[in-house]
């Protein structure tokens, strides 16, 4: 028997408006991806789950962070396909007491994949990232030519 967190149809988070249709919208994936057959499913034991991201721009780059506890450096994969960001990798079971003595179970563990479109131009050969206290941090140097020039005027 699985123990699934309950979430009422009705409720909306304070935090982010758009949760309940992001979770929506995870649960029609999982569910055609099911009914399709699609290969790289998951085995229905399994919980998928997506870390919640924030990204942001500043003068010079585009910023990008995604709560990630209980994961190590090597759990993480990150890579960068043109104008896509995406971040995959496993958080593992915890392993304290079986599954049938739990009383209450609502971390979440499993595979992820997040998949975020870029919404500037970037230079892709200098992205650096960190993880540092269970958040992933991803700093995207703009692309050159999207960067603000200053413009010297001359006196005639």
């Amino acid at each position: 028997m699985a123990i699934v967190r309950f979430q009422h149809p009705f409720t909306r988070s304070t935090d982010d408006p758009f949760r309940d249709v992001t979770d929506i919208q995870g649960q029609m994936n999982r569910l055609f991806d099911h009914l399709l057959g699609r290969p790289g499913q998951m085995a229905s034991t399994e919980r998928g789950w997506a870390p919640p991201v924030d990204m942001y721009e500043t003068k010079d780059e585009l910023v990008m962070s995604a709560e990630l506890p209980g994961l190590t450096q090597k759990d993480i994969h990150l890579s960068i396909t043109g104008d896509l960001l995406t971040i995959r990798g496993e958080r593992q079971r915890s392993q304290e007491g079986a599954p049938d003595s739990y009383y209450r179970a609502e971390r979440w563990w499993g595979r992820f994949e997040r998949t975020l479109p870029l919404p500037i131009p970037v230079q892709a050969g200098k992205v650096k990232a960190a993880y540092r206290d269970g958040v992933l941090t991803v700093t995207l140097p703009k692309a050159d030519e999207i960067k603000p020039k200053e413009i010297k005027i001359d006196l005639l």
